[in-house]
């Protein structure tokens, strides 16, 4: 009896959920239609919302041409090996500082290293630790942003920590954790994790504090679910849209600081090539050997420019604010 009970109880807390995020289907067409057709009916919405969301991302210029950058960056990144065929860490000292020709496209550096081959490894590191460091804050910054704006007395310890973090310059706060940690890869992603997380905290605590007063909130309250199933099953899809945009939006900005970190000499150490060690190891030569800071300087704009028109069209797709906006210029 108490099986039967609980397994009813059950029952009735997933259709009360369902009902409550499918506003759409009222009560006399569920009573009229049996569960297959109510799922069958779901699964049809779900394929034309896909079409509709292909639709629009290909009616939008920023989201086309930033993905199309993209994948470009990616292939030629991924396919460096075997573009070049040359190892970025040769030294050639009889070819130093050659200018760009048929044997070096792009020329070479002040060691006689091949800089397209640089350039190409230099932008794969750079958009590694940009990946690396969006997912990952993307991912902690969710779970401080979920709990941040459902549990109160959490609210204020989480919080008030990030604003300290937040209150310091992304750059200044990376370079005194490089400080302390040292100089690799693993550090500097750890790094501007740690500087990149308020920010998304901040969006996701918002979004939650928004949801948590909708009325299907409150009823699982009322029908008795768990505080971690309204977090996650119900408060964090409310959340996914702002966050993947501003994921976005990191991506592009941790490639930036790790530039400028590694042209301060705080980054990445030498002679691992990335984006911002190039543009250091050029900086001496730029009046005598200006193709070692322009080339490396135009891939950075690439795939900056690449990820801000991508974050661009995500939004305008995600946002409906934004998309009212736009309909309205």
């Amino acid at each position: 009896m108490t099986s039967l009970t609980s397994l009813d109880s059950a029952t009735s807390l997933d259709a009360a959920e369902d009902a409550a995020e499918n506003s759409a289907d009222s009560i006399t067409t569920a009573d009229e239609r049996s569960p297959a057709e109510l799922a069958a009916g779901r699964l049809r919405l779900r394929r034309e919302n896909r079409r509709l969301f292909v639709r629009r991302f290909l009616a939008n210029k920023s989201a086309v041409i930033g993905s199309a950058l993209l994948l470009l960056v990616a292939v030629v990144s991924l396919l460096a090996p075997w573009l070049t065929g040359r190892d970025p860490y040769a030294l050639e000292v009889a070819d130093r500082l050659k200018p760009p020709g048929a044997e070096y496209p792009l020329g070479t550096d002040n060691f006689g290293r091949d800089l397209l081959t640089r350039v190409l490894y230099g932008t794969r590191m750079s958009a590694e630790i940009g990946f690396v460091v969006a997912l990952s804050s993307s991912l902690l910054g969710l779970v401080v942003g979920l709990y941040a704006g459902y549990v109160k007395w959490l609210d204020q310890i989480l919080m008030r920590v990030m604003d300290g973090l937040f209150a310091f310059p992304a750059i200044l706060l990376a370079i005194a954790m490089m400080a302390a940690l040292g100089p690799s890869v693993g550090n500097l992603m750890i790094c501007l994790t740690i500087v990149f997380v308020p920010s998304i905290a901040r969006l996701v605590r918002s979004s939650t504090l928004v949801a948590k007063e909708q009325t299907y909130v409150e009823a699982m309250h009322a029908l008795g679910a768990s505080h971690n199933r309204i977090v996650w099953k119900h408060l964090m899809p409310a959340a996914l849209s702002p966050l993947i945009v501003q994921g976005s939006f990191v991506f592009a900005e941790a490639i930036i600081v790790e530039a400028a970190l590694s042209f301060l000499g705080a980054g990445i150490p030498a002679p691992t090539p990335s984006l911002g060690n190039l543009l250091s190891d050029g900086k001496l030569f730029i009046y005598n050997s200006s193709w070692m800071t322009i080339f490396p300087g135009l891939a950075l704009v690439v795939v900056v420019l690449a990820m801000n028109l991508f974050g661009d069209g995500l939004r305008d797709l995600l946002d409906p604010h934004a998309r009212r906006a736009g309909k309205k210029r």
